[in-house]
């Protein structure tokens, strides 16, 4: 039986996931296997060390001590892409209210409290309209920086929206590649991609190198008229330095679900809670991909979708599966394949993956390992963890 200790709410589409007579699943479980969340800090949490794997039901991961968790073997997963149609939508959205002024038209006609005659109401809002004109965001151009799950999603929706789309991401993978439209330009630099833009929209994680990516030096390459969309991460935008480009007159407008006290109050600048993720829609998703991963790892010891672990899988044909994680160093594995020689434990199937520091491996062996061979894997140099499954 398998416990996993929930936190936050998750959807109970997620948790369903988790077979009955296999799997516990409570906020209180003893001993468990896993936890599975979405926005609770872990970093000063005490770990049981029963704790193998920590889903969380989201793209972002900095509410987890990650190197902590490396360095006892413990998996990391989140679950990139699964809410990415909800921040698209939000995104779409902030385009349109940044282009019109919707919201202080709305405003303007709730505050006419006072005017009881449909007629007199009529002919004020004719001769008022004008003061809420914009300008459509067709023929605009959108730059995205950063062009994964949700960054592709929003230049090939800009596309159907008639934009004209520039994107930069130096590290842009495979999969994201083949999700984008032809019709998207790739901009060799992030420089190239601000001066061309009208509008900005920020798709990359909160890493070191993209903490204040966009700062003051950044924003004075962008066009005066220019409007700024940060629905990624807090850090990646220096609100400060936007606060004074506003004031300065070097930036139109900025949007973004990352509100923070120096810049509440102003006309352009458009507030909202954190809400990128918040449909019940992406919440299922969110949920249903992190029970599945932490299903598959837990019992079948595969990995997709881990921030500190590489992706490893390998079907099973019969037999016995040891997994481990290790340092990624030198004759580790080699010891490991010896202890199995001297035990005449034979492999069936193996596979060796390795990211950054970590190695992780599965192994099918014809015979059950005994849990003496298991221990003297656990005390090779190197080993952080060993699994039978």
């Amino acid at each position: 039986m398998h416990k996993i200790r929930t936190y936050n709410k998750i959807s109970p589409k997620g948790l369903s996931r988790f077979e009955a007579g296999k799997y516990t699943v409570t906020d209180n479980v003893s001993d468990p296997d896993a936890f599975i969340l979405r926005s609770q800090k872990l970093h000063d949490e005490e770990i049981p060390p029963s704790v193998k794997a920590v889903a969380r039901a989201g793209a972002g991961v900095n509410n987890i001590p990650i190197d902590k968790f490396t360095e006892r073997g413990v998996v990391v997963f989140n679950t990139p892409g699964a809410n990415a149609n909800a921040v698209k939508e939000l995104v779409a959205s902030a385009l349109l209210i940044s282009s019109r002024d919707i919201f202080g038209g709305m405003n303007y006609v709730q505050g006419l409290t006072e005017i009881k005659d449909p007629f007199e109401m009529s002919k004020l809002l004719e001769k008022q309209k004008s003061q809420f004109a914009g300008s459509e965001i067709s023929g605009k151009t959108l730059g995205v920086v950063g062009l994964g799950a949700i960054g592709s999603m929003v230049a090939n929706m800009a596309l159907e929206l008639g934009m004209n789309v520039i994107g930069f991401d130096p590290a842009m993978s495979v999969e994201a590649a083949w999700r984008l439209s032809h019709k998207v330009k790739k901009m060799d630099s992030l420089q190239s991609l601000l001066s061309q833009a009208d509008f900005i929209t920020m798709h990359v994680p909160a890493l070191d190198v993209t903490k204040h990516l966009i700062n003051s030096e950044a924003l004075t390459l962008m066009k005066r008229s220019a409007v700024l969309l940060n629905f990624a991460r807090e850090e990646v935008v220096d609100s400060s330095a936007v606060k004074q480009a506003l004031e300065n007159n070097k930036l139109s407008k900025y949007v973004t679900d990352f509100p923070s006290p120096d810049i509440l109050g102003r006309e352009d600048v458009l507030l909202m809670p954190h809400i990128g993720a918040s449909t019940s829609e992406a919440e299922e998703n969110c949920a249903v991909m992190a029970a599945d991963q932490l299903m598959e790892y837990l019992e079948q010891g595969n990995i997709s979708n881990s921030v500190n672990f590489p992706k490893t899988k390998m079907p099973r044909h019969g037999g016995y599966r040891i997994t481990f994680c290790n340092n990624n160093v030198p004759k580790v594995l080699g010891n490991v394949l010896t202890l199995l020689a001297d035990c005449s434990l034979n492999v069936i199937d193996m596979v060796n993956k390795s990211r950054n520091e970590i190695a992780y491996n599965i192994i099918d062996v014809e015979s059950e390992p005994t849990q003496e061979l298991l221990e003297k894997i656990s005390s090779v140099e190197g080993i952080l963890s060993v699994r039978f499954l």
